[in-house]
C-alpha cells in the first residue's frame, strides 16, 4: 500500500470519528434540554434553580407564654396580696348604742403599695338575710379619692359610725328602722373590686 493511500485512509477514519463524536455529543445535549437539565436518578443532579439535599421544614415558632394570673402594679405591688376585712367595735350593742363599722386594708406585699382609700372606692354595707338595710353610698354627697401608701405588712383603717338607720339607693327618705330585740346583722366592707368576709353583730 502506498504512503499516500495510507494517509488518505487515516484522514477519512479520523473525520469519521469526529462526526460520530459530534453526533453523540449533540444527542446528549438535546436529551439534557428535553429533560429540563435532569439526568437519570443515579446522576445526582437536581432541576435547574434547585439545590440538592434533604428538605427543610419551616422553623418552629415558640408558643406564647401563659399570662400570669396576677398582674403586678407599676410599683411591683400585687393586687391579690392586698386584703380587705370588716369588723365592728363590739359583738353586740345595747338599745340606743350605735355600732362603729371598720374597713381595714392590709398590704401583704414585700413592697409598699399605693391604695386609693377615698369614699369613691369604699362601701359600708349592712344586711339581714336578703334584706338590704344600709349602704354608705346611698346618701353619699361627695365621692373623693384618697391615695395612701401602705408599707409592707401594715394596714390602714376607715371607720364609719352607723346610726342604726335604713337607707335605699337614691337616698329616698324611709321611716322604717332596723329591728332590735337581739337581731343579728351582717356588715360587709368593700374597697374598689375587693369585698371583705362577713362580720356578724347583734342589736338589742
Amino acid at each position: 500500500m502506498s504512503p499516500v493511500y495510507r494517509r488518505r485512509r487515516l484522514f477519512v477514519g479520523a473525520a469519521l470519528l469526529l462526526v460520530i463524536a459530534v453526533a453523540i455529543g449533540g444527542f446528549a445535549a438535546v436529551s439534557s434540554v428535553l429533560n429540563g437539565g435532569q439526568t437519570d436518578p443515579g446522576g445526582g443532579t437536581s432541576p435547574a434553580g434547585q439545590e440538592s439535599g434533604p428538605a427543610v421544614g419551616p422553623e418552629p415558632t415558640a408558643s406564647p407564654s401563659a399570662t400570669p394570673s396576677v398582674t403586678p402594679e407599676g410599683n411591683g405591688c400585687e393586687r391579690n396580696l392586698v386584703t380587705v376585712t370588716a369588723a365592728t367595735d363590739k359583738p353586740a350593742y345595747a338599745a340606743g348604742e350605735n355600732p362603729l363599722l371598720t374597713l381595714k386594708v392590709t398590704n401583704g406585699n414585700r413592697v409598699p403599695c399605693e391604695i386609693n382609700m377615698g369614699t369613691s372606692q369604699m362601701e359600708f354595707l349592712v344586711t339581714s338575710g336578703s334584706d338590704r338595710i344600709f349602704s354608705s353610698t346611698d346618701c353619699q354627697a361627695d365621692a373623693t379619692d384618697l391615695v395612701k401608701t401602705i408599707a409592707p405588712g401594715q394596714s390602714e383603717t376607715a371607720n364609719f359610725p352607723w346610726q342604726r338607720n335604713r337607707t335605699v339607693q337614691g337616698c329616698t327618705p324611709i321611716d322604717a328602722k332596723p329591728g332590735a330585740g337581739g337581731a343579728y346583722y351582717v356588715f360587709t366592707a368593700r374597697l374598689a373590686d375587693k369585698t371583705s368576709p362577713k362580720a356578724v353583730f347583734q342589736l338589742e
